[in-house]
């Protein structure tokens, strides 16, 4: 098992905000906003019953692996599909990490204290 994940929030642009509050309020420290243009199609928006905004943004979340399923579910409550931001969050586990505090693998340290 991983020690972190990356948690990808898809939000309607302008709730980039709501969704870091949120992952925020689960215990995330920080995130990257990247913006984007979705692709859906009119049977996606029959399908889900909404209006799906062309212009969107993607939540970047670093999290530690047992906060995850916490972020996720904030995500959720906060800016899921019944939302404004008619979000979607996934994750993926992440092999490894350098550049966060307490997150460099043991080579990293041993190289540095030659």
């Amino acid at each position: 098992m991983s020690a972190y994940e990356a948690v990808f929030c898809i939000v309607n642009e302008g709730f980039s905000d709501v969704v870091m509050d949120a992952a925020k309020e689960a215990g995330a420290r920080g995130g990257t906003v990247i913006h984007a243009h979705g692709t859906a199609n009119k049977e996606a928006e029959n399908f889900f019953k909404i209006t799906i905004q062309p212009e969107k943004e993607i939540v970047m979340i670093l999290v530690p692996s047992d906060i995850k399923d916490d972020v996720l579910r904030a995500l959720y409550r906060n800016a899921g599909l019944k939302s404004e931001g008619q979000g979607i969050a996934f994750s993926m586990p992440v092999d490894d990490v350098v550049g966060m505090r307490g997150a460099e693998p043991a080579a990293a340290d041993e190289g540095e204290k030659k």
